[in-house]
Formats: structure tokens, sequence, C-alpha cells
């Protein structure tokens, strides 16, 4: 999914490179020239040797086993979404992965009833590439995003709207491409043209997917701001949702008594 043919190297370099050495039990005396541990530094603390991880990250040690994949995460301090990832990226085989046969954009009719009744509750649900769906009445008039039809990524990095709906549009945009990159694991066929396009069409999406970053946040806050209300605080939860498609639904709330409660309620 980008040029580099070697997805495994680039991650564990991309990851290598965010250790601190010295929290990582590396004494080192010289001036160190290099971010995080060096590639021998952390073979020897994973227990392999130097030559054998050098051919991992090269692309040239074709599938290492579980035991070495665990040490070698251990060392990077990966988290469970980042031992995912890289079990996909180093295990094909052993991870589901989609075939492109399914790609249904449509809602099953009970989640659109539920939808209906959530008239209160900026609700939506997406597809795999983040596309939008179908949502509450009240989710398109919090965010434009959030209207079947359109994508929260492209709205994010392309739509000239985003940095003013988003306060902290900065935190938005890698939580964005964290997330699709940890979806993409499992969805590579679906994904791979939407995420070439994205590199295409923006620079900054470009260098957010080239960090390597994954994570999932499927809980937490939001800041919007909304026309003629100002700037809320919601929080959110989602839910995947049975099935082959990948569909999410996210549901955002306020505190009760809130000033942003309040709103929803002026909106609704």
């Amino acid at each position: 999914m980008t040029p580099d043919d070697n997805q495994l190297g680039s991650f564990l370099r991309s990851r290598r490179e965010k250790v601190d050495a010295a929290s990582a039990g590396v004494v080192d005396n010289t001036r160190r020239r290099v971010k995080g541990l060096r590639r021998e530094e952390l073979a020897l603390l994973a227990g392999l040797s130097p030559s054998y991880y050098a051919r991992i990250e090269q692309g040239r040690g074709r599938n290492p086993s579980r035991e070495i994949l665990e040490a070698v995460a251990r060392v990077l301090r990966l988290d469970d979404t980042e031992r995912a990832y890289l079990w996909s990226l180093a295990m094909p085989s052993l991870t589901p992965v989609d075939d492109g046969s399914v790609t249904a954009q449509t809602v099953r009719p009970g989640v659109l009833q539920l939808l209906q009744r959530w008239a209160d509750l900026p609700a939506f649900v997406v597809g795999p590439s983040r596309d939008v769906l179908a949502g509450t009445a009240l989710a398109a008039r919090v965010n434009p995003a959030w209207s079947p039809g359109h994508n929260l990524i492209e709205f994010t990095f392309l739509d000239p709207r985003a940095q003013s709906v988003y306060p902290d549009w900065h935190e938005i945009t890698l939580q964005a491409v964290a997330g699709l990159r940890a979806t993409a694991a499992n969805r590579r066929t679906e994904l791979d043209g939407f995420v070439a396009s994205m590199r295409e069409r923006s620079e900054t999406f470009r260098t957010l997917w080239d960090s390597h970053d994954v994570y999932e946040r499927v809980m937490g806050d939001k800041q919007l701001r909304v026309d003629g209300i100002g700037v809320l605080h919601l929080s959110f939860e989602t839910f995947a949702l049975a099935g082959p498609e990948g569909h999410v639904l996210y549901v955002y709330f306020p505190q009760p008594g809130s000033t942003a409660d309040e709103a929803l309620r002026s909106l609704t």
C-alpha cells in the first residue's frame, strides 16, 4: 500500500526509531547519531543474532516464527493493535484477509431502524474505507462529514471545512490514518486503491501513512465546531457490526446537563 514493497521492514524501522535506547536498557556513552534503537541493539535485546534480524527488516528473512515476532514486539513495546498489524505483515497466511468479494455499501434494515429511533443523538455507520453509509439527521447537522455520501478520510484531508470543524485537526489526522492502517491489516484488497489515491491527493496523508503508526480509538472524546452553536465537547463509542462487510457504528453523546447536552437538544 506504499511504493515500498517491504512493508514489514518499514513498520519495524518506524517502531524501532520511536524506542528510547536508554529506557530499553542500552548503555551507550557515545554520541548517538540515530533515533531510537540501532538494528543490532534491538536484535540483542530480543535474543536474536544481528544478522538474522537484519534479514527480517530488509525483507530477506521470510516467515519468522511467532516466538521471534513476540520477542521483537516486546522490545518495541507494541500494543495489541500494533502486534496484530505486525502479524498481518509477517504471517499473512495466518491472518484473515478479505478477498475483495465483500464490498457491501448497504446497511442492514434493523440498523437503519435503530438510527431512526436515535433522533436525539449524532450516530452514523461507516464502511472500512470510512464511507458514511447511513446516519441520523442530527449527525449531519453537527458535522457535514457525518452524512451519507461523504468519506471521513477525504473530508479530513481534502475538504477546507475540516480544519474549522475540528479545532484539534492535527490530532484528528493522526488518529484517522492510524485507525485506517489498523483496518487495512485485514482488508488490504479493499483498501489498497483508496490508500493509493489518498497518498496522491494529500501530502499530509502520505506523510502520516508512511510513519506507520497504527492504533484504534474505539471510544473517546472529540471537539467539533458547529455553525451557530460553537464548539461542542462530545464523547463517543464505536460498535463493530457483525458480518463480513466491516461496518462500524459510531454514536456520539454529551455528558448529562452539559452545555453540549443543551446544544444538541436545541439542534434536535
